[in-house]
């Protein structure tokens, strides 16, 4: 599996999009959204793979949601969904770790998925034209038993629309990461646990999962 060993940059941003696959809105109660439901992560929620998500305090539920990531490999703006692929530099693997009851609390996302610690990336990233992007299969364990699986082609928005949403209001630069949403079967971690995402063709991200 040929890979590149680190991101090419530290990101400006991380982009998330939330509800991507509609049984995971079923799964939480949700609508599936008409379009794009964008939101975003600091910087400083970002760890590597063997580094320790900890676990906050103020929270009493932390959820893994494993996904795929998209690295931009040139500045993107007012993209037209034909030419989005041009600006992927290639695939990785995210966990969009949320606190479940501040986000649900506060109504909008930012504190309950942009703590320190709660975004794990693989540190390395398949080039785009190496992937079989129909063929890309998620996997998160915890524990080692399975909790949830799914395929990137199952996505409610594919990554054209959202490159071409995205950068309809916000510029996306080199290193910039797209967290492109979780399959179903998220679920709450314990300090002590260890969580570990699959995806085929890309390779393995694990933490363990220790008290704040």
């Amino acid at each position: 599996m040929p890979t590149h060993p680190a991101l090419p940059s530290r990101p400006s941003k991380i982009v998330c999009v939330g509800r991507n696959y509609a049984e995971h809105a079923k799964e939480l109660g949700n609508e599936v959204p008409q379009e794009p439901l964008i939101f975003l992560k600091p910087p400083s929620a970002l760890i590597s793979d063997g580094d320790p998500i900890v676990y906050p305090t103020i929270s009493q539920r932390v959820d893994f949601e494993g996904e795929l990531g998209v690295v931009i490999g040139r500045r993107a703006r007012q993209v037209e969904k034909p030419a989005a692929h041009d600006f992927i530099l290639g695939y990785t693997i995210v966990n969009d770790v949320t606190a479940r009851d501040l986000q649900r609390k506060d109504g909008q996302w930012t504190r309950g998925k942009g703590f320190d610690t709660f975004c794990p990336v693989a540190p390395w990233y398949v080039p785009r034209d190496e992937v079989d992007f129909s063929s890309l299969e998620i996997r998160t364990l915890l524990n080692n038993e399975l909790k949830q699986h799914g395929f990137a082609r199952e996505m409610i928005f594919p990554l054209d629309a959202i490159i071409a949403f995205v950068t309809q209001f916000m510029t996306l630069e080199p290193g910039d990461l797209i967290a492109t949403g979780t399959p179903p079967g998220v679920g709450p971690m314990q300090p002590g646990d260890t969580v570990r995402i699959e995806i085929a063709g890309l390779g393995t991200l694990q933490n363990p999962v220790i008290q704040g």
